[in-house]
């Protein structure tokens, strides 16, 4: 149902029917009303799955890839699911008390994601040690803005000049 729900969220608004909802996942409508009784139930629970796969997609990333490209790797998945929430924005913005937690959730899952991986790439000498992960995490949502507004490939681009500013001076910051 999520990955229904976010299709037919990206087509056609987060306003969609439900009905078109339960039609694209192939149950009936009292299902999804079932499981998410209100639209923002949906909506949060759309945007805690993709969360959590992009904290999982850390430790992947750091098994197949070396630290520096393990972290950029990343970094451009949150670029991604930044990317992915554009249909949901009207929603996520609109004030209502069923996101407010939302931030925090985003926050307590990345960071520590964010952390092993700013970790491993300081002990390979890949990026320099004065790095915070809030701080990382937060500048990379914020260079990523232009993807929730279509413009991935800018984001993508800004995100790599941040990579560039974490790997400038990793040499010389070794004691």
């Amino acid at each position: 149902m999520l990955q229904a729900a976010t299709a037919v969220f990206d087509e056609s608004g987060v306003d969609a029917p439900m009905r078109q909802i339960a039609l694209r996942a192939g149950v009936g409508v009292g299902t999804v009303y079932r499981h998410f009784p209100q639209r923002s139930d949906l909506i949060v629970a759309i945007v805690q799955k993709e969360v959590d796969a992009c904290a999982a997609a850390a430790s992947t990333l750091a098994k197949k890839h070396a630290p520096a490209e393990a972290l950029a790797q990343w970094m451009l998945r949150l670029i991604d699911l930044i990317a992915t929430k554009r249909g949901l924005a009207t929603a996520l913005h609109s004030g209502a008390s069923a996101y407010q937690a939302l931030p925090d959730y985003f926050l307590s899952r990345l960071t520590p994601a964010l952390q092993t991986l700013l970790d491993a790439a300081v002990a390979a000498n890949a990026i320099r040690r004065d790095v915070d992960a809030g701080e990382v995490l937060l500048a990379t949502a914020r260079l990523a803005m232009p993807a929730a507004e279509g413009d991935t490939a800018q984001a993508r681009r800004m995100v790599s000049l941040l990579m560039d500013g974490l790997r400038f001076g990793a040499t010389a910051s070794r004691p």
